[in-house]
């Protein structure tokens, strides 16, 4: 089945949604794509990258006409988002999304959704720790997952036009209930993302001479939770305050996990430490096995030559997210 849309409103462009741009306009997947911001810096960001043909402060004026409509700022502002574009929404369209929570978009928005309009929660399981316009790429959903939660009363022949819209930008597609997402996805993301925040948080609370150590002597497990520390803190920061009940659920769970790796600790347990380690090791395979990660040697990164001291008095010369 192919797709095709006239006309595909993004309300916010920053990595997730320049890279739905990118990628739909190289698929030939629209016609026009037209991009709304909060913030003129950020417009003209996204015009000066071509990333698409109608550039517009007015959220409501980027929605008239549109046949897609993907919701792309943090799911804090959804509710004044929708209050904008509501009255402008083409009936036929749908409306989309691609936030880490589904619950609380389904309990904001899904009554504010005029008749006709078909709702379909999205969240592409794709990103990066960079953000704002110039940081997508047309690669970025190739491979990885996208989770639609759409409701009962949404016609079938509509989900399946906004999962094959996905599919040709690379994606994997799976439809789901969106109580059921939000538990998945506290474990397997938001949780990560929770642990990630606080070891690197723990270092910035550290005498100085002692942090400048860390940062100096960085091995790969703290560079890795660095990078998962330097994503977007605004939509964490929603993503924590929307999904709080299974963070929670998951969070206990977890902390029940750590004590019991305390213990094995402080007790010298070693067939304990290395039975978790074993079947930890196994999930890490599993994830390469699916196709979710890469088997290169250090996490895929390049090794490339340091560069090459400066010259003492040579001047070399070279060369904001908004939700």
């Amino acid at each position: 089945m192919s797709v095709h849309f006239r006309k595909l409103a993004l309300i916010g462009i920053g990595l997730i949604g320049s890279s739905i741009a990118l990628a739909a306009r190289r698929q030939g997947l629209v016609e026009v794509i037209s991009i709304a911001t909060r913030r003129q810096e950020t417009l003209d960001e996204a015009r000066e990258l071509g990333l698409g043909d109608i550039y517009t402060l007015d959220a409501a004026e980027a929605v008239r006409g549109a046949d897609l409509v993907i919701i792309c700022t943090p799911v804090g502002t959804y509710a004044d988002v929708m209050a904008t574009i509501a009255p402008a929404l083409e009936p036929g369209a749908i409306l989309s999304d691609v936030g880490s929570v589904k619950g609380h978009v389904v309990k904001t928005l899904a009554p504010l959704v005029p008749a006709g309009v078909s709702f379909i929660p999205g969240h592409p399981l794709a990103g990066t720790e960079h953000s704002g316009p110039s940081a997508g790429f047309a690669e970025l959903f190739s491979g990885r997952w996208c989770v639609l939660t759409p409701g009962p009363e949404v016609d079938p022949a509509q989900t399946e036009k906004l999962a094959t819209f996905w599919r040709a930008m690379g994606s994997q597609v799976e439809s789901m209930d969106a109580g059921h997402h939000d538990m998945v996805l506290a474990i397997t993301s938001h949780i990560p993302h929770l642990v990630a925040y606080n070891i690197v948080g723990t270092v910035a609370d550290l005498e100085a001479a002692t942090q400048s150590e860390v940062i100096k002597f960085s091995a790969s497990g703290f560079r890795d939770f660095t990078r998962i520390a330097a994503s977007d803190p605004v939509m964490w920061r929603d993503v924590f305050l929307t999904n709080r009940e299974a963070v929670l659920e998951m969070l206990g769970r977890f902390l029940e996990d750590l004590s019991a790796l305390q213990r094995s600790v402080r007790t010298g347990d070693g067939p304990a430490l290395e039975a978790l380690f074993t079947r930890t090791r196994a999930i890490r395979r599993s994830i390469i096995s699916a196709g979710q990660e890469t088997a290169a040697p250090d996490f895929g990164r390049t090794h490339e030559a340091p560069p090459a001291p400066e010259v003492p008095f040579v001047r070399e010369h070279g060369g904001g997210d908004d939700a």
